[in-house]
């Protein structure tokens, strides 16, 4: 059997645009022999996955599963919105999120198995590439749970149930009817879906954002010739506007458009007659943080023409 250098799983490679430990083992299933290999990594879909790598995949999915005490988002994204409707997608996106209820972290999911065909969410997703032909990356999952209580959730812009554009968990802690915390849980994910807070409450805030603000709100009050013992007072009356804007709790429930949604909560307990606390939430909306690529489809088409 021929030595797998490190040279040649660099050539196979670069020739591939395969991963390394697949041109290993490519390597190595054929005796070394480069031109082999590649076939071989096109036979198994690898190197044509490879290739599509690169290409910027901002669309594709949010899945949203809850179960009881537990709950799941997972984001896995394609290059367009078109493959997001292919039911191929929609299966894996939605096994992958049955099994985020058990592995929330991204890399962990990553390596655990998939319900079936004996491999791993990433190699079933490498698979998935080949066959649909656009580049997809399961990029994020995140899992809330409560010891009593439940985990509610949301889709926004369903594509297929279970999965959208916007995706909300919400946690809420309570030994009271589970039936009523779960419509108590749904309206308030509905609310985040559309006001998008980014703190649960006050004191989790970001202390550098609110650094930020405070450091804004400062330089504004000064600008208006304000002395500086009332710039103080100024400041902290703002902030207050700031936390209604920022924070769940402090926010204007969008469902009736008069309570807080810290009111919302504890109306419903007194109803409920046991305690509710809002423990968690999650959001997340496809693409956020993305930077996509604006492309001129006349001048794409015009340069296939002269290639």
């Amino acid at each position: 059997m021929a030595e797998i250098t490190a040279a040649l799983v660099k050539e196979l490679r670069e020739a591939s645009g395969a991963g390394m430990m697949d041109c290993k083992k490519a390597l190595a299933e054929n005796n070394g022999d480069v031109e082999a290999s590649i076939d071989w990594l096109r036979k198994k879909g690898l190197a044509a996955a490879a290739k599509k790598a690169g290409r910027v995949a901002a669309e594709g999915l949010v899945g949203a599963v809850a179960d009881g005490t537990a709950g799941a988002l997972v984001e896995v994204n394609s290059e367009t919105d078109f493959v997001a409707r292919n039911e191929q997608f929609q299966g894996f996106v939605s096994a992958v999120t049955r099994l985020a209820l058990a592995n929330g972290d991204v890399e962990t999911l990553k390596s655990a198995k998939y319900p079936d065909g004996g491999v791993t969410v990433t190699e079933k997703l490498t698979n998935l590439v080949a066959t649909i032909g656009e580049n997809m990356n399961l990029r994020r999952a995140v899992r809330l749970s409560v010891p009593n209580g439940v985990v509610a959730s949301y889709v926004h812009n369903a594509a297929a149930p279970g999965m959208g554009k916007i995706g909300v968990l919400v946690a809420l802690e309570s030994t009271g009817d589970a039936a009523k915390l779960q419509a108590l849980g749904k309206q308030i994910a509905m609310h985040v879906a559309a006001a998008n807070p980014q703190s649960l409450s006050i004191d989790q805030v970001d202390p550098a954002m609110l650094e930020r603000e405070r450091s804004v709100l400062a330089e504004q009050a000064r600008a208006s010739g304000k002395a500086e013992e009332i710039i103080g007072k100024m400041v902290e009356g703002r902030l207050r506007k700031y936390y209604e804007d920022v924070v769940l709790l402090e926010q204007l429930y969008v469902i009736d458009g008069e309570s807080r949604v810290k009111q919302v909560v504890e109306k419903a307990a007194k109803e409920i007659g046991a305690p509710v606390k809002l423990a968690a939430f999650a959001r997340m909306a496809l693409g956020e943080g993305i930077e996509k690529e604006e492309k001129d489809f006349a001048s794409e088409v015009a340069a296939q023409l002269r290639a």
